[in-house]
């Protein structure tokens, strides 16, 4: 027993250290905003004949509710009608496709801008093998790839594709996520806080300091010749934006990040849809991960300094295990007075402030009412201690997929409902998901930490608020997801 105690110091120490480089790394990369934050990237002015021509790239599967407003967002975009091409990359097994096909009809009425509803025969590849087919039949230089929950505004091309012509080694440009709902409830508030703190923080410090940065999956537009050097789409991993990214760089392509662009995007408004959101995008980072680090640490084209970012960057949900790791064993060695050998970690809670200072930042940047917005930040603290569970069992899942058993996850759309206001409802919608079995797990582990408290109570009152944080977040976030599930059985029976 005392073998394995010890043990579990030795693991909590290392985790500790590890997550306070990890952290550290955004400390890094506040430095660089604070001093890059006013070099502003200035459009290039380039003439409307020489504008190059680019196909918009629509992935699509099951997205009846949204579908129709992607569409007719894109067929409004402000550019020449004979350089702008669009691809519904339609991947739907429901009335998604003749949907489709209605409005695609209604828009070749008044439109001479060219559109192609593109169906394969099979989902093989999910998202990166509908991208990978509709690039075998792009005859432009460049594609712009928009998620069927997002809107692009009129002059999204206006504003991006001159940069391009100015600069032939330019690969991706990449624009800032909005949101068209995060007022609609306690669950979207804290998810537009989280995504502003990357993209108006993070992803401006990354590029302008030129450290490794990544698509985000929508809202980007890639120069073709970029995709086919860095050996074009892959369903290896579940983030196919962030591989293509990685192989990219590696190649020496550079990247343009525009904060001052947004493209708004439909937040889950469902815990269990975040959760399985959150779940897709960890499993896909740790692939990547595992996939890219060795080439990593042996391409020339980054300086060490910069390969170390690029493995934080990769790490961001790989460091979920070691958190619910520190979590399960801080009870266990203050009950067993093994706590009192842990190395002195005070410097964790001074380092620990930047991430919430990042998006603090993020909010003040963004946002006139910026004070309004961060009074739901204790919501957006409780989402982001509760999903540790559902993020860790993604987590080790991968690692296991790519060591032991080989096999590829399964791509699961995170569902939309069109909601962009509070009072529509979407219980009632045959895509909401009921919870899982993990909420069981999240709920236990409440319970677990409230008995954390009491421990800590008798053993170091100071991890109080840390065991007390970890109860009600767990707690709060299995009750709302049971509810909402009970609400969904309901609306549906």
């Amino acid at each position: 027993m005392g073998f394995l105690l010890y043990i579990g110091l030795i693991l909590y120490s290392l985790s500790a250290m590890w997550l306070a480089v990890f952290t550290t790394s955004f400390g890094v990369l506040l430095f660089i905003y604070m001093r890059k934050r006013r070099t502003v990237p200035i459009l290039p002015e380039v003439n409307a004949t020489a504008l190059p021509a680019v196909t918009i790239q629509l992935p699509i599967y099951n997205e009846v509710s949204v579908v129709t407003r992607l569409i007719d967002a894109c067929m409004k975009l402000d550019y020449p009608a004979d350089k702008l091409h669009i691809q519904i990359l339609d991947d739907s097994t429901d009335e998604t496709s003749e949907q489709i096909e209605v409005r695609i009809a209604e828009w070749r009425l008044k439109s001479t801008v060219k559109i192609e509803h593109i169906q394969r025969i099979d989902r093989q590849g999910y998202k990166a093998g509908a991208l990978a087919y509709g690039m075998m039949l792009v005859q432009t230089p460049y594609v712009a790839i928009f998620d069927a929950d997002f809107i692009p505004s009129e002059d999204f091309l206006q504003k991006t594709m001159p940069y391009f012509v100015d600069d032939s080694g330019l690969g991706l440009v990449q624009t800032r996520w909005g949101h068209l709902n995060e007022s609609y409830n306690w669950l979207t508030r804290a998810q537009a806080l989280s995504i502003d703190g990357h993209f108006a923080i993070e992803q401006v410090a990354r590029n302008r300091g030129n450290l490794p940065m990544s698509m985000n999956g929508t809202g980007g537009i890639w120069r073709v010749v970029a995709i086919d050097d860095a050996g074009g789409w892959s369903d290896k991993t579940l983030t196919e934006d962030l591989d293509l990214s990685y192989r990219a760089l590696m190649k020496g392509w550079h990247f343009l990040y525009l904060v001052d662009i947004a493209v708004p995007g439909e937040l889950p408004v469902q815990v269990q849809a975040y959760k399985l959101q959150q779940a897709r995008w960890a499993t896909g980072s740790t692939e990547c991960l595992i996939q890219h680090v060795p080439a990593l640490m042996r391409t020339d084209t980054l300086t060490w300094g910069k390969k170390l970012m690029g493995v934080m960057h990769l790490s961001q949900y790989a460091v979920q295990p070691l958190i619910l790791l520190l979590f399960l064993l801080t009870p266990i060695l203050l009950i067993t007075d093994m706590f009192a050998q842990v190395p002195d970690l005070r410097f964790l809670a001074i380092i620990g402030i930047i991430p919430p200072f990042v998006i603090a930042l993020a909010q003040y940047e963004l946002h006139a009412d910026w004070r309004k917005r961060l009074l739901y930040f204790p919501v957006q603290f409780m989402v982001a201690a509760a999903i540790v569970l559902n993020n860790s069992y993604a987590v080790l899942q991968a690692v296991v997929n790519q060591y032991e058993t080989g096999q590829k996850a399964e791509f699961k759309r995170t569902p939309k409902f069109s909601v962009q206001t509070q009072g529509q409802i979407w219980t009632t919608s045959r895509y909401a998901l009921k919870a899982d079995w993990l909420t069981i797990g999240e709920f236990l582990l409440g319970l677990y930490a409230l008995w954390g408290v009491f421990v800590a109570l008798d053993h170091f009152p100071a991890l109080v608020p840390y065991m007390g944080s970890y109860a009600i977040s767990l707690i709060v976030f299995a009750l709302w997801n049971w509810i909402e599930s009970a609400q969904v059985n309901r609306d549906l029976s």
